[in-house]
């Protein structure tokens, strides 16, 4: 076996901590962003809607050469996979920059557009945190990728130990910029755009080091691939594309939610925010699928891939399993840390039980994909994710609300038809083997060579 236990607890351990302490940070800046006033919080909110489509898009290139470079690492390539490691980095830093200057260029028309016509106050506080948080893409991406190319290589603790100083200086930068020099929206971008450099200079000098397996090029040297890049671009533009329909899938069941009146989106919203909980550990898991299934599909170890993702699965079911026992035993009393209305208060407790037995389906749902997608079997992946989210997602989520006249539990009901039907169409892809014909084609590549 490519992974032994011990492997993957080094490798999964951690980014099962990292998405831990993610989510905490988000949680206690949003607390801290508070103390700036209500247009500050609006302000930020809607912008980090933004940011959040444009991370996706990046770490879906991200993800590509991740793919690209473990598969390469799987057939004991280690140049090439140090090539796909530059060229990772190249991709990413440029599509970053684009990125920035078109923010950064439109950032009133981008806002305008999206949003309308806002409080003047919400839309110059919005202004000067897109501005801001813009400058800080590149270093995003220069993060992701060296945190990619570690995960690729078994090693996950580097990113974590990273990520506790990055957002260690996130939260330490917020508290000096809200509450002792109280400069508002700046007080928060600012501390993001710093500890994100810092990230980023850290990640980059270390991965520089020759002794790693995969390492970038000691003076920056990246070189340019055509053939390389668009081994990335394959498998990283259906991901962005995935990733950026999913993130509009979203806005599009908000805005539903929210002709639900005042209840139902404060019920919707705090359940939303509990649930993330749930979905921690798979994403971590998935992070790490990807460097399993990519090592073996390289290695043509094709059996293990499934072994491998048959004990993911099982393994996301027993974290999940103890989440959601405690979730549902413990939900009021966590309910009551968000102040909310009795009647707000009821619909939260409905929707976060409910979530629960839906997260039944959750695993094979999304933990398969990363392996189909490690597989280079991007295009399959993408069209159902992507049909799927409208007609159910949407589609039914609306049909039930609006036709049927369901109250908010409606839209998780889609939700859960969604989850269903990726399930079984992803399970039999898994087990049918079609994947396979999809994966490296370095090794006949060099031999042709």
């Amino acid at each position: 076996m490519l992974f032994s236990n011990r492997d993957l607890r080094k490798l999964l351990v951690p980014l099962i901590i990292e998405q831990f302490l993610a989510v905490l940070v988000g949680m206690i800046d949003v607390v801290m962003v508070a103390e700036a006033g209500e247009a500050a919080v609006s302000g930020v909110s809607l912008v980090d809607a933004i940011n959040l489509l444009l991370i996706q898009l990046l770490a879906a290139m991200t993800t590509g050469g991740a793919v690209v470079a473990g598969q390469l690492l799987g057939c004991r390539n280690e140049e090439r996979a140090c090539h796909a490691g530059n060229q990772l980095l190249l991709v990413t830093t440029v599509f970053s920059c684009i990125i920035t200057g078109l923010s950064l260029l439109g950032n009133q028309l981008i806002l305008g557009a999206l949003f309308g016509k806002i409080e003047a106050d919400v839309m110059s506080n919005a202004r000067l945190y897109f501005y801001i948080t813009a400058l800080s893409f590149p270093f995003l991406a220069v993060y992701n990728s060296c945190a990619a190319l570690y995960r690729v290589m078994g090693n996950s603790k580097v990113s974590m130990e990273t990520s506790l100083v990055m957002n260690g200086l996130n939260i330490g930068g917020n508290a000096i910029g809200v509450y002792l020099l109280r400069v508002g929206v700046a007080g928060v971008a600012v501390p993001t755009l710093i500890s994100r450099a810092v990230a980023a200079g850290i990640m980059l000098f270390i991965i520089r080091n020759e002794k790693n397996v995969i390492h970038i090029d000691r003076h920056l040297r990246l070189g340019y691939e055509p053939a390389m890049i668009r081994q990335i671009l394959r498998i990283g533009i259906p991901g962005g594309m995935e990733n950026g329909m999913f993130q509009f899938g979203k806005l599009m069941v908000q805005s539903l939610v929210s002709t639900l009146g005042t209840t139902a989106i404060a019920g919707f919203s705090v359940a939303g925010n509990m649930a993330t909980l749930e979905y921690l550990p798979g994403t971590a898991l998935g992070m790490g699928m990807v460097t399993v299934v990519s090592r073996c599909v390289g290695a043509k170890e094709f059996g293990q891939v499934k072994q491998y993702v048959r004990k993911l699965v099982l393994l996301n079911y027993a974290i999940l399993f103890v989440i959601v026992l405690s979730m549902g035993l413990f939900h009021g009393t966590i309910l009551g840390m968000y102040h909310l209305s009795l009647e707000s208060e009821a619909v939260a407790a409905e929707l976060i039980l409910f979530h629960g037995f839906a997260m039944l389906v959750w695993p094979p749902a999304f933990l398969i994909p990363h392996a189909l997608r490690a597989a280079s079997d991007v295009t399959f992946t993408m069209v159902i994710a992507v049909a799927s989210m409208w007609i159910f997602r949407i589609g039914m989520a609306y049909l039930l609300v609006k036709g049927f006249c369901l109250p908010v539990i409606g839209v998780w009901i889609a939700m859960s038809v969604d989850w269903i039907f990726r399930a079984v169409v992803f399970v039999c892809r898994m087990v049918r083997g079609k994947w396979m014909r999809h994966g490296s084609d370095e090794g006949p590549r060099r031999r042709e060579a």
